[in-house]
């Protein structure tokens, strides 16, 4: 917590921010925050609902005067990305974000901020707890498991909700609009590998790719930034002449972020491979000088160990990788400068007689979801991996003759003197879900500007979240009538 931080105005945004960041709140974990969200609406004296998942709903009437507006349904999710620097010691379990100031930004120490998406969550708290602004009936829905799979989404109840528009407050520009969203999906292999003694003679390091941006797979994946994983494999690679054999790599950590740190050791049947690795990450560095100059490649001798992989497993597992697609897929055809089909390969783990893999693919197109979702799964599967294509999710389709859409965009070019950016995003949104389930919806995204989200760099604009707060007041204020 930060004492600082809630200093900064609006001030009942930032202490309801400061107040949620108190609480821990990992995906699979949200009961200390379901319970925060059902205390915040129950002592407020609203009618505050948690159904059998942990949504939380919370609804309010409308002030003297709006009751002739259509009800506004406020959503943000509550679950938060948990990602740590390698040094920075710190238990998510347990412990609050510790969050600071650093010049126009609010920043956490050595972790991610949560202001994804607890900016959303703060603002729509301040709305419900205000006594002084007049404002249209009004439910709150907080929504759990946003980042490992939307699994709150999923699970909303029909009928429960009486609202005809959704503001999801879970866009992470200022100046945007979302109105459009990719849908996603997880490849995950898993493969049993033999193991064999350490050959005699051979001599054993570990190797650690570190000091990658990592960020969003979605809104960061067109920035071609390093993942830790493919560049691991590619220093794996540089020793195939040496017999390397693998040993165990932890790689990534989470399914929706751009890995950032990956962590091995080896074998080799001579010191020699220190010349071939030391070639292969000044190449690495050169290729990523610009999207990603901090990048850090070491190479360090250790005591050699009992078991290592066999040569035919080791050969397998690398080539798949190598082989497996990670980046840009395709651009949209019909939204300039989006990204339509991506793929990140998230995770990799290699131990004890386990190889793991994860990713995720996304799209605006539910065929080409599937489709690079087989493309990424092919070499695992030729390599003898069992291949599972998991947590489908869909897209939401842009619908450009919206009302409430019209009612930004005119707010915001009145109060702002700028034309707003309307687009779809490259990202998960529960938008495309919630509107499966309530298909007469009215809906649209926005909020404040954060940048490097699902990253220990995440950070959001002190600016930012002043202006989103004062659009956010006069959007309500100008909800359509009923």
């Amino acid at each position: 917590m930060s004492n600082e931080t809630r200093k900064l105005e609006p001030k009942v945004v930032w202490n309801h921010f400061e107040d949620l960041n108190a609480v821990p709140r990992p995906s699979k974990k949200e009961e200390r925050v379901i319970a925060f969200a059902k205390k915040f609406g129950e002592d407020l004296g609203l009618d505050t609902y948690v159904d059998p998942v942990g949504n939380v709903m919370i609804k309010k009437p409308s002030s003297v005067g709006m009751e002739d507006r259509q009800t506004v349904i406020l959503q943000a999710h509550l679950d938060m990305v948990h990602q740590k620097n390698a040094d920075t010691e710190f238990d998510f379990d347990t412990q609050g974000i510790q969050s600071y100031i650093d010049g126009d930004w609010v920043k956490a120490r050595g972790t991610t901020l949560g202001a994804d998406n607890g900016m959303g969550v703060a603002a729509i708290m301040a709305l419900f707890s205000s006594t002084d602004l007049k404002l249209p009936a009004m439910e709150a829905l907080f929504t759990i498991d946003e980042e490992t799979g939307m699994t709150g989404a999923f699970e909303v109840e029909k009928g429960k909700l009486e609202g005809t528009i959704l503001l999801n407050l879970d866009t992470e520009d200022d100046d945007e609009f979302s109105i459009g969203c990719a849908g996603g999906i997880d490849t995950n292999t898993k493969y049993s590998y033999a193991q064999e003694d350490c050959p005699v003679g051979y001599v054993a390091y570990k190797i650690t790719v570190n000091g990658l941006k990592g960020g969003h797979s979605g809104v960061d994946i067109d920035l071609e930034r390093g993942n830790a994983n493919k560049i691991m494999n590619r220093l794996m690679l540089a020793g195939k002449e040496h017999d390397l054999r693998i040993v165990e790599i932890n790689g990534g950590s989470l399914r929706n972020a751009i890995p950032r740190e990956s962590f091995a050791t080896v074998v080799v049947k001579s010191g020699a491979y220190k010349n071939s690795f030391d070639a292969a990450a000044n190449d690495l560095k050169g290729e990523f000088k610009l999207q990603d100059e901090n990048l850090n490649i070491e190479l360090e001798a250790t005591d050699n160990p009992s078991k290592v992989m066999s040569a035919a497993d080791t050969e397998k597992i690398t080539l798949a990788i190598a082989a497996c697609y990670n980046g840009v897929f395709c651009m949209s055809s019909a939204i300039k400068g989006l990204v339509e089909t991506s793929s990140s390969l998230a995770r990799i783990i290699v131990k004890d007689g386990e190889f793991v893999s994860q990713s995720l693919q996304r799209s605006s197109v539910d065929t080409a979801k599937h489709d690079v979702a087989q493309t990424v799964g092919a070499p695992f599967k030729l390599m003898g991996c069992d291949v599972s294509h998991d947590g489908s999710y869909p897209g939401w389709a842009p619908n450009p003759t919206s009302e409430i859409l019209t009612v930004l965009e005119s707010t915001y070019k009145e109060m702002f003197k700028e034309e707003p950016k309307v687009m779809a995003i490259h990202a998960g949104l529960e938008c495309g879900i919630l509107g499966e389930r309530y298909p007469d919806l009215d809906m649209i995204s926005f909020g404040p500007t954060i940048k490097n989200p699902h990253s220990p760099d995440e950070m959001v604009g002190i600016a930012s979240v002043q202006k989103f707060w004062k659009f956010l007041l006069e959007v309500m204020a100008r909800t359509p009538k009923k």
